[in-house]
């Protein structure tokens, strides 16, 4: 039988730009070489090194040990995830999530995606509209945070719906109706009631709260559309040119 959860004090020296990334790695070389922890790029740009780190889910890499003003330092693994070791838990079930959304371009002309004959261009105007959601880095912190993940099993999460948001809006994709139809659920995108504790930890300024607010217009407006008949294409401008 394992023994229950219990904190492990270590004492590591640290320099004025340290990360606790580095203080980590001190701990694992110098003291406790079976400390268990991801990382990977040490540049905030893989996600890898999401834990709690004071009670709040931040990357490790990009936390400076200077910025949290002294003291002991508590590092904890993210909530919302199976805890696997020390601080590694279980992202299966995320990166699940995230690929039943559909994260990709969806065009009917299959041989023509597979072949393009064109480029699939779109203004600045549609670029600026969606490009801060291409800045997710699959983290966790979001859904670390998010209170209803804590509470619905079944919740996509906040990462998963606001990449979904990311390719409704992008004016190449074709998908919207089968998009529309997996987040316009009882556990899809109705159950965000709009905490913003996942834009307020985002590493990348990505804020998933706001892209998931404005998936909810697009489920409505394709409502709107089927009610009325016409095709759903939230976004119009679909052309290949």
């Amino acid at each position: 039988m394992e023994a229950r959860p219990s904190f492990q004090e270590y004492e590591v020296p640290s320099e004025e730009d340290s990360t606790v990334l580095e203080a980590l790695y001190l701990v694992k070389n110098r003291v406790d070489h079976g400390i268990a922890f991801r990382a990977s790029c040490r540049m905030s740009s893989c996600g890898s090194c999401g834990m709690k780190i004071n009670g709040r889910p931040r990357l490790a890499c990009e936390t400076r040990v200077s910025e949290l003003r002294g003291g002991a330092i508590t590092l904890q693994p993210m909530d919302n995830f199976l805890i696997v070791r020390d601080l590694v838990v279980d992202l299966e079930p995320f990166f699940s999530r995230h690929a039943a959304l559909m994260p990709g371009l969806e065009r009917k002309d299959t041989v023509e995606q597979e072949g393009p004959t064109g480029e699939y261009l779109m203004t600045q105007g549609q670029l600026d509209s969606l490009v801060q959601f291409t800045y997710c880095i699959k983290c966790g912190l979001c859904s670390s945070a998010c209170p209803t993940g804590a509470t619905d099993s079944k919740f996509p999460g906040p990462q998963a719906l606001a990449q979904e948001y990311r390719y409704l809006e992008d004016p190449r994709d074709e998908g919207a109706e089968k998009r529309l139809d997996l987040v316009d659920k009882d556990h899809g995108v109705w159950r965000c009631h709009f905490a913003g504790t996942c834009s307020a930890v985002c590493p990348k300024g990505v804020d998933p709260a706001l892209g998931i607010q404005l998936l909810k217009r697009h489920v409505m407006a394709g409502k709107r559309q089927r009610k009325e008949g016409s095709k759903v294409f939230p976004n119009p401008n679909k052309a290949l040119v």
